[in-house]
């Protein structure tokens, strides 16, 4: 099954689907499930658009963060190839190398943490954070280190919804904040409603489902 020249579907059959599987999944897709909502345009980001353009004038961009919470940008950033002025570093390790290139930069840090208390984000946040820099925290509305941090910096802060994971969060304000200062519209990304009434991509998705249940079933699982 093909969504656009570079996605491509294909399911592993395993066995098929039960009309029990079918009716569930049926179920969830057409409920307001607050997590299905951050994939369609009925999402609210909650930053302001208006807002981000202030910091369109800044050439080093870091984003620094762990797993999901850093992954949907350096997706989106590598898979497009996007052709910019701007430079963009993912910090997700600890390189020392790379860390003493741009330290000394002036820089605009996006600092992403759902809890606010990732280690490797806070230790990365403090190598690199420097008084020249403008600062942009995502992390959600409760005390914490990076919480703390971001108060004690004056920066900006965007919250983070407590309910979106950080492997669900790219279509949130984690991924579509960096998209939208790479010079993205991020409305084309949300193309959730198209998705689901696609009868093909519903058809793959029950089938691969079935098949993840049944494989659960047996304890034939990676780890």
């Amino acid at each position: 099954m093909n969504l656009t020249r570079n996605i491509k579907f294909k399911n592993f059959i395993l066995k098929k689907p039960t009309k029990k599987i079918k009716n569930l999944l049926s179920k969830v897709l057409s409920e307001k499930n607050e997590v299905l909502l951050s994939l369609s345009k009925e999402y609210k980001n909650s930053y302001i658009k208006k807002k981000i353009f202030k910091f369109k004038n800044y050439s080093r961009i870091n984003i620094i963060g762990m797993g999901g919470s850093i992954l949907g940008a350096k997706a989106i950033y590598n898979f497009l190839k996007i052709k910019s002025d701007k430079k963009f570093f993912f910090i997700d390790r600890f390189r020392s190398e790379e860390t003493k290139k741009i330290v000394n930069k002036k820089k605009l840090n996006i600092i992403i943490s759902k809890s606010g208390n990732t280690l490797e984000t806070i230790v990365n946040s403090n190598i690199l954070i420097n008084n020249k820099d403008k600062n942009i925290f995502i992390t959600e509305n409760k005390k914490s280190y990076i919480n703390s941090l971001a108060q004690k910096l004056k920066s900006d802060i965007i919250h983070h919804n407590d309910y979106i994971g950080g492997r669900y969060s790219v279509l949130s304000e984690v991924g579509m904040l960096p998209a939208e200062l790479m010079g993205l519209n991020v409305k084309k990304f949300k193309n959730y409603n198209l998705l689901i009434k696609n009868k093909n991509f519903i058809n793959s998705l029950v089938n691969n489902v079935a098949n993840i249940l049944s494989l659960v079933k047996k304890k034939n699982l990676i780890q």
